[in-house]
């Protein structure tokens, strides 16, 4: 049986010489921070005129680029990829500054925040050797259970307390965990301004936890540590080193709030 031939070499040629024109023209616009005219982006990229003016074109339909006052500025698809590449490098660094303190605890280390009425953990470190808790039930739902949660849910008002609590409400999901709303009140309500938070088996059987409040911005948000609970006697003393040397990271942990 006969069978289509394949495409012609010369056609996958073809579109990644116009990749890597489009790119240049990219590069050719990014050097100019108020825009340039399309004879001088094709002179810097190296291009033909014709062929620069049907890849502006190009460009400019696909929301990459777009033309203002005779100049070409990047448009709102190329600053969406920008974004997202600042994003990933904020991401990083806030995962090479918790990974530090996970080598130097040899405990997990979380970092997390509440936005949007929801608590999200950010970034995790963790070994093999030292793994950290498994999300067995959701973490967004079960607060009222972990430290993470107990730890920025003690940052909110009580009207965001209460409302939080209204979609998520405490139940008990390990014999350790509190039980009700009210008893989760009782004992965020004790809380000390900065000071941590402790839970031994509410959330995992066999394992402990303890979270503290950070200042970045006005977001809440937390770092946590955890280990077995048969090291509970660790819990404290690891949580107040990484108090103390808290203020070296917060520079780093306040770009995970635009992540």
């Amino acid at each position: 049986m006969a069978t289509a031939d394949p495409a012609p070499a010369t056609s996958q040629t073809t579109l990644i010489g116009s990749v890597q024109r489009a790119m240049r023209l990219l590069e050719a616009v990014a050097s100019h921070e108020e825009g340039a005219p399309a004879k001088q982006l094709a002179r810097e990229a190296g291009l033909a005129l014709p062929t620069a003016y049907h890849l502006l074109r190009t460009l400019t339909h696909e929301g990459y680029l777009r033309k203002e006052k005779g100049v070409f500025v990047f448009g709102d698809a190329a600053e969406r990829l920008s974004s997202s590449g600042a994003q990933q490098k904020r991401r990083s660094m806030i995962t090479e500054a918790i990974e530090h303190w996970r080598d130097t605890l040899g405990v997990p280390v979380y970092f997390s925040v509440y936005r949007d009425g929801e608590i999200e953990v950010v970034a995790v470190a963790d070994t093999p050797g030292n793994p950290a808790v498994e999300e067995w039930a959701d973490f967004r739902e079960t607060g009222h259970a972990h430290a993470i949660g107990q730890c920025l849910l003690s940052q909110l008002d009580e009207e965001a307390r209460l409302d939080h609590l209204d979609r998520y409400p405490a139940r008990s999901i390990t014999p350790y965990s509190v039980r009700d709303d009210r008893s989760l009140l009782r004992k965020l309500g004790t809380l000390g301004r900065m000071e941590p938070v402790m839970e031994r088996q509410e959330y995992a059987l066999g394992t402990a936890c303890a979270a503290f409040p950070i200042t970045v911005g006005s977001t809440a948000a937390t770092l946590a540590i955890s280990v077995p609970s048969h090291q509970t006697e660790k819990l404290l003393p690891a949580t107040r080193q990484l108090q103390r040397e808290i203020g070296k990271l917060v520079g780093t942990l306040a770009f995970s709030i635009s992540i």
